[in-house]
Formats: structure tokens, C-alpha cells, sequence
């Protein structure tokens, strides 16, 4: 079975102390940082498999750190916060967190949530790439100047590769043998993220925008009331 490790970032020394206590109770590996600029550090270096992320921090706050973490991978991600009010959790999922603890939490409710996240996230990836598999007839899908490579996971825009991450790759996927028809954000979600996925459907819409955003002009339009499609007209 893998061993997961769990990155603690938290600038309060007693509380990332007590989490990382508990969840190497379960036989978690954990890492503990005070700070966003110390987990973009580890990041770089070493990506742990899960986030227990403090909203309040020193310098970069966690939304900030989210939010980056966001615009390059899919990563479990349970925000902690004093704030106990709508707005600041709705912020957070639609940053793109899947869970929101506010302080005091029971130290074992966490690790319940996170046990159940990690079980989720995986096994939903895993069940998502065995499916992939039987639709790799065809070793390349085109719509207008996107191609997707599909054996090589790779994706080509204008003929340029660009780097996507695994979900981002999925939806261009699903887009890409689906042109022109549009999608619920949840029938997306069930496509992406498994049907087990429990967070915000605004997780799509911020996947929408970092795709937009490597690609310029990418035919994915918005359908008001309903969610999105891709178009073949004006790809070319």
C-alpha cells in the first residue's frame, strides 16, 4: 500500500504539531512548514500527495498558495481556517480546495477527512486512467488546431506542445471526441473527477480558465445556464 505523505502548512507551531501527531498516528508521513513561500519550496522539490493548508499565513496567504498550486497540478487540498463565515469557504473551494476545516476542529475529524479524500482523490485518478485505456483507439483526436496525442498524453496547440496537467488533459479529452456538444459542469465533474468527487463545480470552470490561459484562443466557450462545449467552427 503507498505510503502518503501529507504536507502540514500552518505558522502556528502547536497546531501543525498536533496534525502532524495525528495523522502519523495513522501511519501518514508528514511534512511541516510555517509558511507558503516554505510549501512552494517543497513543491519544487518535493511534492507531498496531500495539503492540510492554513488560510492565515505569514507573507502569502494560503488562497494565494491554492490558487498557484492550482494553475499547474491536481493535488488533495484541505483548507484550515479560524473564519467561519460563507464567503471565506466558498473562496476556498472555488480556488480550487476540496475541503474546508475552521478552527477548533477535532484533530481526528481531520484525519478521518483526509483519509477519505486520499481514497477518493486516488482511486477516482485510477478509475479514470483504466477507462482512458479501450478509447485509445484512434492515437490522435484533432479538433481544429488542438491535437492530443493520446498514447503519449501530450497536447499540441497551434503545433506547439503545450503542458497540461492529467485533469486538464481529461477535459480537452472528453471535449475533443465530443466537439460541439455541451456539457453540464456536472456531467464534467463526473467525466474528470469520478463520480465520487465532492467539492465545488466551480473546480471546472477554474480548469476551463487555466486551459484558456496556456492556450490563447482554445474554442472552449462557455453555454450560459449550463456549462461548456468545444467548438470546431473558428478553430482553424
Amino acid at each position: 500500500m503507498k505510503e502518503y505523505i501529507i504536507a502540514v502548512v500552518d505558522d502556528d507551531q502547536h497546531i501543525r504539531e498536533l496534525v502532524e501527531a495525528y495523522l502519523k498516528k495513522d501511519s501518514f508521513r508528514t511534512v511541516g512548514v510555517a509558511s507558503a513561500e516554505e510549501a512552494l519550496a517543497l513543491w519544487q522539490s518535493a511534492p507531498p500527495d496531500m495539503w492540510v493548508l492554513d488560510v492565515m499565513l505569514p507573507g502569502m496567504d494560503g488562497y494565494e498558495f491554492c490558487r498557484r498550486i492550482r494553475m499547474e497540478a491536481e493535488v488533495p487540498i484541505i483548507m484550515i481556517s479560524a473564519r467561519d463565515n460563507e464567503v471565506d469557504k466558498i473562496m476556498g473551494l472555488e480556488l480550487g480546495s476540496d475541503d474546508y476545516m475552521v478552527k477548533p476542529f477535532s484533530p481526528r475529524e481531520l484525519v478521518a477527512r483526509v483519509k477519505r479524500l486520499l481514497k477518493r482523490w486516488y482511486s477516482a485518478n485510477r478509475i479514470e486512467e483504466q477507462a482512458a485505456q479501450p478509447r485509445l483507439e484512434a492515437a490522435r483526436l484533432a479538433v481544429g488546431r488542438l491535437q492530443l496525442l493520446l498514447e503519449e498524453r501530450r497536447v499540441l496547440w497551434r503545433g506547439e506542445e503545450v503542458d497540461v496537467t492529467m485533469k486538464e488533459f481529461a477535459l480537452l479529452q472528453v471535449f475533443a471526441e465530443h466537439p460541439n456538444r455541451a456539457f453540464t459542469r456536472d456531467e464534467v465533474l463526473t467525466l474528470v473527477w469520478g463520480e465520487d468527487y465532492y467539492g465545488s463545480d466551480r473546480a471546472v470552470d477554474h480548469l476551463v480558465k487555466r486551459l484558456r490561459k496556456k492556450m490563447d484562443m482554445l474554442p472552449i466557450e462557455a453555454v450560459w445556464g449550463h456549462g461548456y462545449r468545444m467548438r470546431t467552427e473558428g478553430g482553424e
